[in-house]
């Protein structure tokens, strides 16, 4: 479904009166993802994560390399063949309250993007609203929200009504950039779990970018981990979280905190069983 190949992305700075600069976001980074699979992108600040979501997005135009969506070339492509291809390839923002137009209603949010492709979609006022609260509900959410804005919510339900509204025109790809890290630990795992839901009753696609290791375990098929712009390991998940072979993705595990108290080397003092 989705293929990148040989994605390079240079930001240059400086000009008039000062000496240019460069600085490579991306070198050479490979991905491809498969229909119904999930693939996290891991990697801490500044590794790249948000830079490779964005020209995966065509929000950003990447430096050299292609990126092939469902057999087509977006790299070329104009705003007009990308406004198109847009009703397929969605995206999930790191931070609900900032991604979501506090002057709109939940209505209007999630009716939005019906009303940006109504030549795909086709639909009449009336199935746009069925379709809205239709969509509310797959989100665990209800109709009596149509009508409330963004500023009324918790953030957990802000990011519920960021995935309807990337649902509205039944997409084949999801990007997801951080969609959790903003959330409680409680309000996270009930979101991934709507994610996963939702990936497998919708036939979803999903490209999950996180620099929280155990939440892309959960939920990723495969992981990716960049560094510095570049792809350091991958593969499927389980083997490399278990068997890492960069010393990149070893540091990453070593740092992951222990979950059981009982082993970690804070706990004092211990017990003459547990020694």
């Amino acid at each position: 479904m989705l293929e990148v190949r040989d994605l390079v992305k240079e930001y240059s700075s400086g000009g008039f009166l000062r000496p240019r600069a460069s600085t490579m976001a991306l070198m050479g980074v490979n991905l491809n993802v498969a229909k119904g699979e999930c693939v996290g992108i891991v990697g801490e600040s500044g590794s790249g994560k948000t830079t490779l979501a964005r020209c995966i997005l065509q929000l950003e135009k990447a430096t050299s390399g292609t990126i092939h969506f469902e057999g087509n070339d977006l790299s070329n492509y104009s705003r007009a063949e990308m406004r198109r291809v847009r009703s397929r390839l969605q995206a999930v923002f790191q931070d609900p309250y900032a991604s979501l137009d506090p002057r709109m209603s939940v209505d209007e949010i999630i009716g939005e993007p019906m009303v940006i492709h109504r030549e795909i979609q086709k639909m009449t006022p009336q199935q746009r609203r069925d379709r809205t609260v239709e969509l509310l509900e797959l989100v665990r959410m209800g109709p009596e929200h149509l009508r409330r804005f963004p500023h009324e919510f918790s953030g957990g339900q802000r990011q519920r009504i960021g995935i309807a509204r990337a649902l509205a025109c039944n997409p084949s790809l999801v990007v997801l950039d951080e969609p959790t890290s903003a959330l409680d630990v409680s309000v996270q795992a009930d979101v991934l779990d709507l994610l996963d839901e939702l990936r497998t009753t919708m036939g979803l696609t999903y490209v999950f970018i996180s620099h929280d290791l155990a939440v892309v375990r959960l939920i990723s098929d495969r992981v990716m981990l960049l560094y510095k712009g570049e792809v350091v390991e991958e593969g499927v998940t389980n083997e490399v979280f278990d068997s890492p072979t960069s010393d990149y993705a070893k540091i990453l595990l070593a740092a992951l905190p222990e979950p059981d108290p009982r082993k970690s080397p804070y706990r004092y003092p211990q017990t003459v069983a547990e020694k």
